[in-house]
């Protein structure tokens, strides 16, 4: 069964779909998929409560690395290339080449992985950027990218 809460953020509402003691997702402003079986989350849910906290110390600029269990469900593949993202520091960009490079890969295929990452933010896919440097795709839209590089001091215009 999956346990849904929405969480208030200076993006706008985002969406957790938790799963037993892990998160199965976190979803950007109106990118959440509707789930037939999902019930809300109690306010008091432990996971729920972390996940809160976390998230608002990260949009206060007091977090920079998230300690949460997560469970994405996705192919090997998509598996290996979220854990590459996860291993982008705080402040930092790479490429879509970079992370090709990293895992075994070609940048179209590491686009197509970063568009189904079920854990936005967390899993920080807003950090992959063009070889040129410039903003690319992001399933929230490029003005939430840009903001959340801004945010975390990776972009500075």
């Amino acid at each position: 069964m999956i346990r849904t809460a929405h969480i208030d953020s200076p993006i706008g509402p985002l969406r957790a779909d938790l799963r037993g003691d892990t998160i199965a997702a976190l979803h950007l402003p109106g990118r959440a998929p509707e789930h037939a079986d999902a019930c809300a989350a109690a306010d008091d849910d432990p996971l729920l409560v972390e996940l809160r906290q976390q998230l608002a110390q990260y949009f206060a600029g007091k977090r920079t690395r998230f300690d949460l269990p997560l469970a994405p469900q996705g192919t090997d593949f998509q598996r290996n290339v979220w854990r590459a993202l996860e291993a982008i520091e705080h402040g930092s960009t790479r490429s879509y080449q970079d992370i090709a490079r990293q895992v075994g890969s070609a940048p179209r295929a590491i686009g197509h992985a970063n568009a189904r990452n079920p854990i936005a933010i967390i899993v920080p896919c807003h950090r992959v950027i063009g070889a040129d440097g410039t903003l690319t795709g992001y399933a929230g839209g490029l003005p939430t990218k840009r903001w959340l590089l801004q945010h975390e001091g990776a972009l500075l215009t």
